[in-house]
């Protein structure tokens, strides 16, 4: 398998290193980084979206807008057509429907916002995670987080429970429908209760996990005490349902990283340094 490493979406909060960790200016940078592997015999499968078209051409539109204001401006997002993932997956030569498989670590809009781009694909998700997204949202942070625009048109849902043997002392969704099985599904609750991880094991032996937003910054990961910009943390904390299980699986990933460092490499959603490095073909 091959992986290529995306950024499907910035946000570049006011705030600089507030946020980011190493801005000089006053604005940081907020990636949403996605992945594309390319499989044998499945085709090619994405892990999240990021901000899709229609996001990009009609964010706000009434009366369900598929990206709210006030996060928004919060986040300061910055929405071009040329990072949606499917103009990324055209530009190395595919086409939409070579993409069968969609891995969503969860439907946060900034996760969510493509899948409509992918209308062949199966969408898999834990499912605790799609009925609450697409359920009654009670709470101004359900209401922003998900939004049904984005949702109700995908039409191949596969949904999933804790399943399998363990994956390094984790609970584990192995056997994804019409998928190989070097690809697994990590459940990691606290930000959302349905959140999980994604596991890809390379032709090297080793795996790479795409941690989701888990966490938010590098100095949460690969070393033994937690280090996060104020920003982000503030921003965790805005969103967990839950900080126990959210800081929990946090310090688990953490000795993950650390006590297994030659077996997985640890990444999460919105580091652009992770990013930067991963693509760079560089180790974290």
């Amino acid at each position: 398998m091959r992986i290529h490493h995306l950024n499907c979406g910035t946000d570049c909060p006011l705030g600089g290193a507030f946020f980011d960790g190493r801005s000089v200016g006053p604005l940081g940078r907020i990636v949403c980084h996605c992945l594309l592997i390319e499989t044998d015999a499945h085709g090619l499968v994405l892990v999240d979206t990021g901000y899709g078209l229609r996001d990009v051409a009609h964010p706000h539109a009434r009366p369900d807008p598929r990206i709210s204001v006030p996060w928004r401006m919060m986040l300061n997002i910055r929405l071009h057509e040329r990072d949606t993932a499917i103009r990324q997956v055209e530009a190395l030569g595919y086409r939409a429907r070579d993409v069968r498989h969609i891995i969503a670590t969860h439907l946060d809009f900034d996760h969510a916002g493509g899948l409509e781009d992918f209308p062949d694909a199966a969408v898999h998700v834990m499912q605790r995670e799609y009925d609450d997204a697409t359920g009654p949202r009670a709470g101004v942070v359900a209401r922003n987080r998900w939004r049904p625009a984005q949702l109700d048109g995908v039409r191949r849902w596969q949904g999933y429970g804790a399943q399998g043997e363990r994956w390094f002392g984790f609970d584990a969704v192995r056997d994804l429908v019409g998928l190989p099985p070097e690809i697994l599904m990590v459940p990691l609750p606290g930000h959302t209760w349905g959140h999980a991880g994604v596991a890809i094991r390379k032709g090297d032996g080793r795996w790479l996990l795409h941690a989701g937003d888990a966490y938010f910054y590098r100095g949460e990961m690969r070393g033994a005490r937690r280090r996060c910009t104020p920003g982000l943390r503030a921003y965790q904390r805005l969103m967990e349902v839950d900080a126990t299980a959210r800081i929990d699986n946090q310090q688990r990933l953490r000795r993950l990283s650390v006590d297994r460092r030659d077996a997985v490499t640890v990444t999460c959603t919105h580091d652009p340094v992770e990013l930067e490095r991963l693509q760079a073909g560089r180790a974290l």
